[in-house]
């Protein structure tokens, strides 16, 4: 996974590096964040695509006894709208600003926990299922909206299939840090080198055989879906230090470089502990 799935939770002004990208990147604007499912840590409900969906994109998520069940966040953000159209459209329904021009709804709610402008927390609960509005049936309608587009949902780094029903296991709010080294490098890299960093993460090298690229990446254990100081860097013998520092919501990086055949020193930091390797890794 690159790091255009990272979380970000800053205004717009700070969504840069929330995400870890710098301020020669094109993608900053755009980058979505980790969308959870929006039900309880280990909660398996089917996400439930048509095709003529209004609007298009959007999923249902049905469950057998699903009215009365908690509605979590499915990141981090602002609540923007939370409002009543009784038995039309949306019912009960709330919107969710999470930067970057991203926003969620959350449909035929049978009881709203959140008001407008209210900052939201990674799992924070925000109302309860049900079957109010125009509906046939109780389930939670759900939208992942770019600029006032819904897109195809992606939930914890799972495509939702369109157009199908496929059963989706909750992680939101299970703790510990939803992302892999694998995910924050990419296709084709896998670890070779760990190290914690104190007690507040671990900082990852990693190698792509194809490419001949390695990659370092610090994933937090402290803070997770807020942002708060975090590094990674990599230095390739005989070439300048490559750096990626600061505010991030779950991981520094990636960061990558070619060195096949050549040493490393490698390492990063969580807050105020840091570590940083020896050259080594060298063939």
């Amino acid at each position: 996974m690159s790091r255009l799935r990272r979380l970000a939770v800053l205004a717009t002004a700070a969504i840069m590096p929330a995400l870890g990208l710098t301020l020669a990147s094109t993608t900053a604007a755009s980058a979505a964040p980790n969308f959870q499912v929006p039900f309880k840590c280990g909660v398996t409900v089917t996400a439930a695509t048509f095709s003529g969906h209004n609007p298009a994109n959007s999923v249902d998520f049905q469950k057998s006894g699903i009215t009365g069940m908690p509605v979590l966040v499915a990141a981090p953000g602002t609540v923007t709208r939370v409002e009543n159209l009784g038995s039309a459209s949306y019912g009960r329904w709330i919107e969710v600003d999470h930067g970057g021009g991203w926003r969620t709804r959350y449909a035929h709610l049978s009881r709203q926990d959140v008001s407008v402008g209210q900052s939201l927390g990674a799992a924070k609960q925000i109302g309860l299922a049900g079957g109010t509005g125009n509906v046939s049936g109780p389930h939670l309608h759900f939208e992942e909206n770019l600029n006032g587009v819904t897109q195809k949902a992606v939930l914890n780094g799972v495509a939702v299939p369109y157009y199908a029903h496929k059963d989706f296991t909750s992680k939101n709010g299970c703790g510990g840090n939803p992302y892999t080294a694998e995910e924050a490098c990419g296709d084709g890299f896998s670890v070779i080198d760990q190290q914690n960093v104190g007690t507040s993460g671990t900082t990852y090298l990693l190698y792509n055989a194809s490419t001949k690229q390695n990659c370092v990446t610090t994933l937090k254990s402290v803070s997770l879906g807020t942002a708060s100081p975090v590094s990674a860097f990599l230095e390739v013998q005989g070439s300048a230090r490559v750096t990626d520092s600061g505010n991030f919501t779950y991981y520094a990086g990636p960061v990558k470089k070619v060195a096949g055949s050549t040493c490393v020193k490698w390492g990063g930091s969580v807050g105020s502990s840091s570590y940083e390797s020896p050259f080594e890794h060298c063939g």
